[in-house]
């Protein structure tokens, strides 16, 4: 498995204000896709990032609501498959995000070796 990062940036038409752009991919096999959908594993989230915003009443409400789904980041094993673009606010950002995704596509393919070996041995050499 491969992950596949791809960063750009766009200004925004209003105030022309970059927004920073990620977009996350990864390269799997046919054995990888397979296990995947033997442990129906395309639903599981490997990122999250749900900011807590007051949900409010009326009008407010409403823009709180749409400010959440906004900001709400969440990258699952078939966005990591099939791609995803995360939009960023500023690049401290975009790249927390990138680390995050790193670290989890990093215990993802720990879980697909786990599930390809089942049934096998495997010998791990904890003196290299």
């Amino acid at each position: 498995m491969k992950l596949v990062l791809n960063r750009s940036q766009r200004k925004t038409a209003l105030m022309g204000k970059a927004v920073f752009i990620l977009t996350v991919r990864a390269d799997i096999s046919d054995d990888d896709r397979a296990a995947i959908k033997e442990y129906r594993l395309g639903d599981t989230i490997l990122y999250d990032k749900t900011p807590i915003i007051d949900p409010g009443s009326g009008l407010l409400g409403v823009a709180s609501r749409f400010a959440h789904r906004v900001a709400t980041i969440s990258v699952s094993v078939n966005d990591l498959t099939n791609g995803k673009t995360i939009e960023c606010k500023d690049i401290v950002e975009m790249l927390a995000v990138e680390e995050q995704i790193r670290e989890a596509a990093k215990t993802f393919y720990d879980v697909l070796r786990c599930a390809k070996n089942f049934g096998n041995s495997e010998v791990i050499d904890l003196a290299a």
